[in-house]
């Protein structure tokens, strides 16, 4: 039986979520499910872009990933179902798709046409449910709708390069757990413009001028301890995902702060890559 996975901006308070897992098990007894987060924002097209593009390849070929977020249908957010990767994904034209496979071309995608579903205020649980339970019994994608290839480009979510190749304009996309800020410049795109000039990342009020691999690179180990950089400095780094992202080391989001609330940096705000 494959993995089906849940991503949803419904949190955990209300009945959503666990009326879906319901339905799942109804349809399919032996299903297995995986949440991956339910603490999406609300509406957030890029926070949910960032954390299922960065999951769903741990995941087993043949994985179904349900996708909610911003589903209810319309003639501009059509419901779709989409093999790509070796996973299938069922979602919202609502741009979050482009987002998490923007490297890589689907092999199929389908609008999604089940009777009497059309007009349901609870899409991810009465559509999107029965074309994964589909999905998971071995159908293909023919059956559940028609092909599609007006799949939604958001094109405000790309880093912009400007300045006779000097600049790099990115912005943030996502605040985690620590606090810490990721933005959407990703390492490829750093190292293709930058030709090893030296370089200045702007975020806010600060200036950095090194990014790091590891947070622990901070500390220069061959320095006294209270000459040393540490705890409480900032630091930027190509994330696990390579994406460059700002920290404080070991700072507490939920006591002296993260670098989202000492910078006061927030979703969307502006982070500058200068080359000298």
């Amino acid at each position: 039986m494959a993995i089906i996975t849940l991503t949803t901006d419904f949190g955990h308070k209300d009945h959503f979520t666990g009326a879906i897992k319901g339905t799942i098990y109804s349809e399919l007894e032996n299903a297995r499910i995986v949440d991956i987060s339910h603490s999406i924002s609300p509406f957030n097209i890029q926070e949910c872009a960032y954390i299922l593009k960065n999951s769903y390849k741990t995941f087993p070929k043949g994985t179904i990933h349900i996708v909610g977020i911003d589903s209810e249908k319309t003639p501009e957010n059509q419901h779709i179902a989409v093999l790509v990767d070796g996973h299938y994904f069922i979602v919202a034209n609502n741009g979050v798709l482009g987002l998490i496979i923007s490297e890589v071309l689907p092999d199929k995608i389908v609008e999604i046409s089940l009777p009497d579903t059309g007009q349901t205020p609870f899409p991810v649980m009465d559509v999107f449910v029965k074309v994964a339970c589909h999905i998971a019994r071995g159908g293909t994608l023919e059956v559940v709708g028609k092909s599609f290839d007006k799949l939604k480009d958001l094109k405000e979510f790309t880093p912009t390069v400007s300045d006779n190749l000097k600049t790099i304009t990115g912005h943030v996309i996502y605040i985690d757990n620590y606090g810490n800020v990721v933005s959407n410049i990703q390492k490829s795109l750093f190292e293709a413009y930058r030709n090893g000039r030296k370089f200045e990342l702007k975020a806010r009020n600060k200036k950095l001028t090194e990014i790091h691999k590891r947070f622990s690179d901070i500390i220069n180990f061959n320095l006294d301890k209270n000459q040393r950089k540490g705890p409480g400095d900032l630091l930027a780094l190509f994330n696990s995902s390579e994406y460059i992202e700002l920290a404080i080391y070991k700072s507490d989001l939920n006591t002296v702060g993260g670098a989202s609330t000492l910078l006061g940096l927030d979703y969307r705000d502006t982070i500058t890559i200068n080359f000298i």
